[in-house]
């Protein structure tokens, strides 16, 4: 290690000292989640994004194993193997590498092996008490640092799930898109393919198998799909199971059979995802958006303002708070409120810190019930770039 690495090395040591300072100051537990963390859970919650950017391995007892792309679901596990229950409340806060590919080797503000320092809320079920709580301390985190040119980056995908399930459609539809919407072109197309043409989707599937798929019989559609494949020598790879491949193509059959989504239909979800304004605002054109199509969400609208106004409350500063109806961060596992600040000199690309809610993410390690979870992290090497002013 040269000198100026080692300068840097000690830079940010120091400065992970100060924000675990904070966090702990604030009730929360300073725990170490293992590194090395089994690969399916993650590849399970965390998306698209990160599945193909996580670091996968085989030990040699045939285990498939990671190392951790984060540091959630490892509280998440840590959590669980401590209290085997879901209604225990904790807060933990931690600091340690976290390990992603990137393309080219990476760089400065994207390296393959970064810190994070955050904080896990688990167990409110005040939400937005929990969400004040968690944002609060980031803020303030940043505060000590002497940050104070950023910007707070949010969305929430209670208002989202709230729509889809407040429109006429069939729940095949409503699902599908729900969990596209991390990826908007292929959310777009979907969207374009459920008006234009709902049966599209079974197109270059063999006639033969089709024939066979009986929309409901999950047992004699799987038995189907296993005949086909035996007698076309066609191996099961990947992921999926037979009985996800079923449900599947029962779905493709279902969907030829089904009326096409009305385009004011289509309009009105590409409307709601077009809202990107000051949070306050955002609020109010939300309200007039869902009054013009006659469409309530009011609960998901009132836990909105409710949220605001308690951020307001604590002293977090709204003006910089903006809204976006298509923001959801890159992990899949979030439920509700999410936000990530960034910085001017780095950009929307490199946010300095990020968060959010993720209520069913218990499930995983083994819950058998949503827990209400607010978590948050900041990029230690990107703060420390933008206290030195480095770009």
């Amino acid at each position: 290690m040269n000198a100026e690495s080692a300068r840097k090395f000690e830079a940010l040591e120091a400065q992970a000292r100060d924000i675990l300072a904070t966090f702990t100051g604030d009730g929360y537990e300073a725990v170490a989640p293992a590194i090395i963390q089994p690969a399916d859970i993650f590849l399970d919650v965390i998306g698209e994004d990160l599945r193909g950017r996580t670091y996968v391995f085989t030990d040699q007892e045939g285990s498939e194993l990671c190392l951790r792309p984060d540091l959630t679901v490892p509280t998440c596990r840590l959590h669980w193997e401590r209290h085997g229950r879901a209604d225990a409340q904790a807060r933990y806060c931690y600091n340690g590498p976290a390990f992603r590919f990137q393309p080219n080797g990476g760089d400065a503000t994207h390296p393959r092996e970064f810190r994070q320092a955050g904080i896990e809320h688990f167990g409110l079920a005040a939400r937005d008490k929990a969400e004040t709580e968690v944002l609060s301390t980031i803020v303030k985190a940043l505060g000590q640092a002497q940050v104070e040119e950023y910007e707070i980056r949010c969305g929430d995908l209670g208002l989202f799930n709230a729509l889809l399930d407040a429109i006429d459609m069939p729940e095949r539809w409503r699902g599908r898109l729900k969990s596209q919407f991390w990826q908007p072109a292929a959310f777009r197309e979907e969207l374009q393919r459920l008006v234009k043409s709902p049966g599209s989707s079974a197109d270059g599937l063999p006639d033969a198998l089709l024939g066979q798929i009986i929309p409901g019989d999950a047992k004699a559609s799987e038995r189907a799909i296993e005949t086909y494949m035996h007698d076309h020598g066609i191996e099961l790879i990947g992921a999926r199971t037979v009985s996800e491949i079923a449900a599947n193509i029962m779905n493709m059959v279902e969907d030829g059979t089904s009326d096409a989504l009305p385009a004011s239909v289509a309009e009105l979800i590409s409307n709601y995802l077009g809202v990107s304004a000051p949070a306050r605002a955002a609020g109010a054109r939300l309200r007039d958006l869902m009054q013009s199509a006659k469409l309530d969400i009011s609960g998901a609208l009132d836990v909105y303002q409710r949220r605001l106004q308690r951020m307001a409350d604590a002293g977090i500063d709204i003006g910089k708070l903006k809204f976006s109806a298509e923001f959801g961060r890159n992990l899949e596992y979030y439920t509700g409120f999410v936000f990530e600040v960034t910085a001017p000199t780095l950009g929307e690309q490199s946010p300095i810190a990020g968060g959010g809610r993720y209520d069913r993410l218990m499930r995983s390690v083994g819950s058998t019930v949503d827990v209400p979870a607010m978590g948050a992290m900041i990029h230690t090497e990107r703060l420390l770039s933008v206290v030195r002013g480095e770009v």
